[in-house]
């Protein structure tokens, strides 16, 4: 079974997709993926310095992730650009993962934060969306990534409003609560994904 996690930026997707591997389960993070397809030396690097020329470069070659989300997030078409370089080789490295895992693996899930946004989810079986109430989401990007508060709400607007993800989901995990809570929906998703799968 191939379960796409999304949900909103700073709505608890990596920290539920970590509770879903304690339970064993197969995740891959695309995010992760997104930042090797950018990797030093690679073809995708040097298609983002050809669009966005030197100055998104570090002195050693490297990203300089805050110089080009500056860009991406106050320009839509930049980050379409952007996203057109990115996401063919995220979306190419999640089918290959999904292709092989080893036989008799019953469900894995790969996190994929602008799954709606990318037309991707019918790619997969089923849909979980982590939730929180947008005054939530801005308070922890605000405090997580050090952004101000109109950075922070440009970021939110660039992906799609956390209520219209939830109301696409097949399960809906909200993180509002304390860890404790969120632990116990984790595993009542996996309960019903494991009684659903082969």
């Amino acid at each position: 079974m191939r379960v796409g996690l999304t949900g909103g930026i700073a709505t608890g997707k990596s920290y539920c997709l970590a509770r879903f591997a304690a339970l064993g389960v197969p995740v891959i993070d695309a995010d992760q993926l997104a930042r090797d397809a950018v990797a030093p030396e690679s073809p995708g690097l040097a298609l983002v310095r050809a669009r966005f020329g030197p100055s998104v470069l570090r002195a050693d070659g490297t990203l300089d992730r805050p110089a080009l989300a500056a860009i991406v997030f106050a320009d839509p078409i930049a980050r379409a650009d952007l996203e057109s370089i990115v996401h063919p080789q995220v979306y190419r490295r999640i089918g290959e993962w999904f292709a092989n895992q080893p036989p008799g693996t019953r469900m894995a899930i790969a996190d994929i934060p602008l799954l709606f946004e990318t037309g991707h989810e019918h790619d997969f079986d089923v849909i979980v969306v982590c939730a929180c109430a947008p005054v939530e989401q801005l308070r922890r990007l605000v405090e997580r990534d050090g952004l101000s508060e109109d950075a922070a709400q440009a970021r939110l607007a660039a992906q799609w409003p956390i209520g219209e993800k939830a109301a696409r989901a097949d399960h809906v995990i909200r993180t509002d609560g304390s860890f404790e809570e969120t632990d116990a929906q984790v595993r009542l998703v996996y309960d019903r994904l494991r009684r659903l799968g082969p």
